[in-house]
Parts: structure tokens; C-alpha cells; sequence
């Protein structure tokens, strides 16, 4: 039965195609937004033991007790972890990671589309996978129950939460449990039943636990060498019969973090062995922010004082007591903090080069390499750690990876534009029917391209286009919606004075 938000949206005007948006945008900002007939004969012909020929020498890992954390619905599983305490209190930690490579042989059509889209973009609305699902979410897809073969990372955790690289090595591997961000933060937080899997299938408890304080000691190191803590609010649309029901955000947990401080201790360990191989690589970076200046600026709007040259540790400071002082309005600065410092961007290092580093990770050595069903750069650094471990030659010359890295930097800037403009034109959808009514907001921009504001329920964000003059990012007003277009993704607002 629907909702009666829903009925309305059904009744009082002809229903919005959001997926029929979504192509459109996704073609606008250049992607292809379907596989050809060639691709999905291609993955269908795929003979699975004739792929893994010549790997039985490899090392047989499927006694370990493998698990996965991701959201609910994710069936295209990248990764899975495992770790275990070892003397003078370190930690081993192995990570591996579905050998897509293994399916998706340099050149092929899968290939090439794959290299032309770059990764995965997540609508809300629809998902347009990379990779077809018949590879993404299956044949290469570290799914519970499965024998998958898979690249695995070895790293140790020290206890000051400093990391030693370890191996990297191709295994046999089997994924024993299935596990889902919100389920496992709810009980780990005490707000939620212990999940099935962890209750009754033995060791997983202890398992979990123990990746738990494994990911404290990776985040307290990094936080203690300037990482951000940097907290963005993304609203999803949620669907039901194609109608959409409600915004919902994203929030950050204690199943997240493990999973993020690993894959960044992960991706750290693959740089560096693709590094001391003496190969050109690619490497993820953060520049120091080019508007350090307006950053050091917005500080002292808030009563804080930044130094003048770019300091991760003093910025990550300043985060942290304006996190404690006002959560409320936090991510909005989180979002401007973001935009002043600048995209993320793939770079090509050639050997003996000297790493950029990552300013917001805090750390100087850093790839993608965790997630290969997702984003094509991942499958570049798996091909060439691949070639390491056989003893031949990079299957990319450094002139190649620097046309990929322009290449992919751009289709992740461009994925970003198409996401965002699909939470918009969803809200845009959601609200259409409340033309006149009044909401709280917070001041999330003030630009000369206009005034924007986030409401506070639903999470939706739009323009202030009468009554702007005078609001500061961050104030909390009031605003009656004017109108919205959900094929330009706007959404306009009045602001409205409070009564004295």
C-alpha cells in the first residue's frame, strides 16, 4: 500500500521519469549509459575454468574466516578482510580483492567500455554499473559461499597504528559471511541486535572485534598526522514503484570506518610494492589546497586562526572543535572546506618519482586498487601488480597511464556532477506538490551565483532567489518553497522572516 505522499505524487500530475533523467544525464556528461550487444556477449561467453587455468599454484586461503561489510544492497563485493592478533600486540590484516583482470583481458570490448566510463555511478534512482552485473555481481563478485580467486594485501598494524607492508599475492579465497554497514554499527553501538551471521557462525564475533580495534588505531594515527574528518551530507532518493518516497542521508558509523581504514592501509601497501618494482604507477592525490587563503579566511569568520601556509594538522583541528561546537551545521562547512582544497585527481608517477601525497588522508603514498568491479584505475593497478608477481614487464608505459589518469579524473568529476544532479532533480520530485509550505533550512552557500540553502527535513537543497541579501553560511532560517524543476534539477525558495 502507498504511502500517502505517494498517492499525491500519483494523482495530482503525470509521474516524473527519473530513469528516463538519469540516461539523459548520464549521456550529457558523456558515459554510456548502456553496454552493447558485443559487451554483454562477450561476458556471457566467459568460461569461468578456462580463466583460472594455470592458477592452481597459487595459495589456497579459504580456511580463513572471510567477511564483507557493505550497504544492503550491494551485490557487486569487492572486497573481503581478515586479521589476526599477533606477538608484541600487532595486528596482520589481509585484504583481498576480487581479481576482475582475471575476466576482463586488456583490450577486450568489456575493456574498453569499462576504460571509457571509468566506474560505476550511483543515481539513487538507477545504478549503471561499470561492469555488467553478470561479471560485477557474480562471476567476479566476492560473493558468501563462493570459491573466488582474488589479489590479496597483506599489511601489520602496529600499536601506535603505524603500518608495515606486508606480501601481495594471488590466493583462493571464499567469502563466509555477508555483513551490512547499518546492521553491524547498530550492534556494535549497542542500538541493535547482534546479526545472524555473527551470532552463529563461530569465531565472527571475536573476528569482528577485533577489526574493530584495528580500524581505532589506523584512524587515531592518521587523525594524529592531519587527516580531515570531514562530514558531507549526500541525500538518497528512496523508491517505491518508482515514485519517490523520501530523502535519506548516508550517515557515517563504526562499520564504515573499519572498512574505509582498511582499504586506505591497503591502498598504501599496493603503492609502495608497485613503487619499489621500479614501474611507472598511478597515484590518487589531494593537492594542497589551492584556496588555502579562503580557508585561513573562513577560520577566522568562525574565531579561528589558521596559518598561512597549508597545515593538514591545524586545519584537522580547527574540524574537530567546529564538529563539537555546532554538528548541526558541520557538514555545510565540511562541503565548503572540500570545494576550497579541490578535486581528487589520478596522476601518473614515474619510477623513483617523488609522491604528491594525499592532504586530506594524510598520507603520501597512496592508489585505488580496492575496489576493481567499480573503478576502472583499480583494474590498471591490479594488471600491473599482476605483472610484478609474474616477474615481466608493466603492461602500461608511463605515456599511457598519464593519458588514463586524464582521462579517469575527468569521468570521476563527471560521475560526481551527474550523482548530484540526481539527488537534486529527485528532490525536485519529491517537493513538487508543496509548492507554498514553509521549511526550516541552514545557509549552505552564499556565492555569486546565488544564495543556497539545505532544509533541514527533508534534506533537500535549493536557491534562495528573493529575500537572500544579508544571509551567512551556516544561519538557520526559514524558507516557503516557490516552485521546482526536476528536468533542470532547481529547486527555488523565498526566505521567510520570523515574526518579532
Amino acid at each position: 500500500m502507498l504511502c500517502p505522499a505517494c498517492f499525491i505524487q500519483m494523482t495530482r500530475r503525470p509521474p516524473v521519469d527519473l530513469v528516463a533523467i538519469a540516461d539523459e544525464t548520464m549521456e550529457h556528461y558523456g558515459f554510456s549509459p548502456r553496454f552493447s550487444e558485443g559487451v554483454l556477449r562477450e561476458v556471457l561467453a566467459i568460461d569461468e575454468d578456462a580463466a583460472v587455468t594455470g592458477q592452481e599454484a597459487l595459495r589456497d586461503l579459504r580456511g580463513l574466516l572471510w567477511s564483507s561489510i557493505d550497504n544492503e544492497d550491494s551485490m557487486d563485493l569487492d572486497q573481503i578482510e581478515w586479521c589476526e592478533q599477533g606477538p608484541d600486540n600487532e595486528i596482520l590484516v589481509k585484504v583481498a580483492i576480487a581479481d576482475v583482470d582475471l575476466f576482463v583481458p586488456k583490450g577486450s570490448k568489456t575493456d574498453r567500455h569499462a576504460a571509457h566510463n571509468g566506474t560505476s555511478v550511483y543515481t539513487g534512482v538507477r545504478t549503471y554499473p561499470m561492469l555488467p552485473v553478470a561479471l560485477s555481481e557474480g562471476i567476479s563478485s566476492l560473493l558468501p559461499g563462493q570459491d573466488r580467486w582474488a589479489v590479496v594485501t597483506e599489511y601489520s598494524v602496529l600499536p601506535d597504528g603505524s603500518t608495515r607492508h606486508g606480501e601481495i599475492y594471488q590466493a583462493l579465497v571464499c567469502n563466509k559471511a555477508r555483513l551490512v554497514y547499518e546492521e553491524i554499527s547498530a550492534w556494535l553501538e549497542g542500538a541493535g541486535p547482534i546479526p545472524d551471521a555473527v551470532r552463529t557462525i563461530p569465531g565472527l564475533e571475536e573476528q569482528i572485534r577485533l577489526q574493530v580495534k584495528t580500524a581505532v588505531r589506523l584512524r587515531d594515527r592518521r587523525m594524529a598526522r592531519g587527516a580531515l574528518d570531514l562530514e558531507t551530507i549526500e541525500a538518497r532518493a528512496v523508491m517505491e514503484g518508482g515514485i519517490v518516497t523520501a530523502l535519506v542521508i548516508q550517515e557515517e558509523n563504526i562499520a564504515r570506518s573499519i572498512i574505509e581504514e582498511f582499504m586506505v592501509a591497503a591502498n598504501g601497501t599496493m603503492a609502495d610494492r608497485l613503487e619499489q618494482a621500479g614501474i611507472p604507477t598511478i597515484q590518487r592525490i589531494v593537492r594542497e589546497p589551492k584556496y588555502w587563503d579562503r580557508i585561513v579566511e573562513l577560520g577566522a569568520e568562525l574565531g579561528w586562526r589558521l596559518p598561512q601556509k597549508p597545515d593538514s594538522k591545524a586545519l584537522s583541528r580547527f574540524l574537530a572543535s567546529r564538529k563539537d561546537a555546532d554538528p548541526d551545521s558541520f557538514p555545510d562547512l565540511s562541503l565548503t572546506v572540500v570545494k576550497l582544497m579541490g578535486p581528487g585527481e589520478y596522476v601518473p608517477l614515474g619510477p623513483h618519482g617523488i609522491p604528491i601525497g594525499h592532504f586530506a588522508l594524510a598520507v603520501t603514498d597512496y592508489t585505488h586498487s580496492t575496489a576493481p568491479n567499480r573503478r576502472y584505475v583499480d583494474i590498471i593497478n591490479q594488471r600491473m601488480i599482476k605483472a610484478v608477481l609474474a616477474g615481466g614487464e608493466s603492461p602500461y608505459t608511463l605515456d599511457e597511464l598519464s593519458s588514463r589518469c586524464e582521462w579517469l579524473t575527468g569521468r570521476d568529476k563527471a560521475a560526481q556532477k551527474v550523482e548530484r544532479f540526481m539527488r537534486k532533480a529527485a528532490a525536485a520530485v519529491l517537493l513538487r506538490d508543496r509548492t507554498g509550505e514553509i521549511f526550516d533550512a541552514f545557509v549552505t552557500g552564499v556565492t555569486a551565483h546565488g544564495t543556497f540553502v539545505r532544509l533541514l527535513s527533508p534534506p533537500a537543497e535549493g536557491k534562495v532567489m528573493s529575500g537572500e541579501h544579508g544571509l551567512a553560511v551556516g544561519q538557520k532560517i526559514r524558507v516557503r518553497l516557490q516552485k521546482t524543476d526536476p528536468y533542470k534539477g532547481f529547486i527555488d525558495f523565498e526566505r521567510v522572516r520570523r515574526k518579532r
